[in-house]
């Protein structure tokens, strides 16, 4: 079984867990860490009850998924934070994160207050910091999502998924979706592949390095979210035919974009209201966004879109214990 704690070994995350708190008292919390209530049965943390345990922060960070360099999205993300800032009448600074490990531990630890986790992550993020998703981006006609692929070189002598065996397969890292669960459960259930017994796998941290790793010939293949292969080919980080895609998987949620659960309810409100008011014609955002066919923040809710990757989790034994 894959359990969460050996996942997350990081001293920082370690740490978080020593600063995350007294659990909450006795109440239905299904698989939430015991810091958490969910008497409403959706899935995710309630916001406390007690006044006491409310925050109402001068500055919110924020911080979005590292599924490519972090340095890349700083001023992607300006005109949003500004908005996110008139919206709130708070100061907000960016927080760029260098694993998504780290990305949770801020969150749990109380350091992070509104963030995009990617998919693999949402449940851990749910579960295990109290993240309450509330969108996601769409096209403008309402279609969402992305699919997982395994990619290859021109001439790599790898036609078929079963052309890895006794090759190396690069995933990202063990909290991705489309890094490593989605390809794992896939490569187990459909072709009776497992890691170390028939490939060797390494884990190159981001999709973008896997993706430039394959490009580069550094991989003989890897496995990544298309919407991040999508985006680079538009800014020219690569052609499209530097790499061959050998298998494409069904559509998955992107990114859930939420809150911490003990944020006041009218900061979350007005939170919220920033991100469904937000203007996207004319932005970075747009510019960078488009590339990958998103246009908008649809609302969505973490029980229903996500049941396709807590059944991914289930099927690789995936824990969300936190300690």
């Amino acid at each position: 079984m894959l359990d969460f704690s050996k996942l997350m070994s990081t001293a920082a995350f370690v740490a978080g867990m020593t600063l995350a708190g007294a659990a909450a008292a006795d109440c239905e919390r299904g698989t939430l860490d015991d810091r958490f209530c969910d008497v409403d049965g959706d899935l995710v943390a309630d916001i406390p009850t007690d006044a006491s345990e409310l925050v109402d922060p001068d500055t919110l960070i924020f911080t979005y998924t590292p599924v490519e360099d972090p340095a890349v999205y700083v001023s992607v993300w300006a005109e949003f934070m500004d908005h996110l800032a008139a919206k709130t009448g708070k100061k907000v600074q960016f927080f760029p994160v260098q694993s998504n490990a780290a990305q949770i531990e801020a969150m749990r630890s109380g350091r992070l207050h509104i963030a995009g986790f990617n998919t693999g992550s949402n449940p851990l993020a749910v579960n295990c910091a109290g993240f309450r998703p509330f969108t996601i981006m769409a096209s403008l006609d309402g279609n969402f999502g992305y699919e997982m692929e395994i990619l290859t070189y021109p001439g790599s002598g790898i036609e078929k998924v079963e052309d890895i065996k006794g090759g190396q397969l690069a995933f990202t890292s063990p909290t991705s979706n489309s890094g490593f669960k989605a390809p794992s459960a896939i490569l187990k259930g459909d072709y009776d592949m497992i890691p170390d017994r028939d490939f060797e796998p390494v884990y190159s941290g981001k999709h973008d390095n896997s993706i430039m790793g394959v490009a580069n010939q550094d991989y003989m293949a890897a496995s990544i979210a298309n919407s991040v292969l999508h985006r680079m080919i538009s800014r020219g980080e690569l052609k499209a035919d530097d790499v061959v895609s050998i298998y494409k998987s069904q559509t998955f949620p992107t990114t859930g974009f939420g809150t911490a659960h003990n944020l006041t309810p009218e900061l979350q409100a007005q939170i919220q209201d920033a991100f469904f008011s937000f203007d996207w014609e004319g932005t970075a955002l747009q510019e960078e966004f488009e590339k990958s066919n998103e246009g908008q923040f649809l609302q969505m809710n973490y029980k229903e879109f996500w049941d396709v990757i807590r059944k991914i989790d289930t099927a690789n034994g995936v824990s969300y214990a936190c300690s």
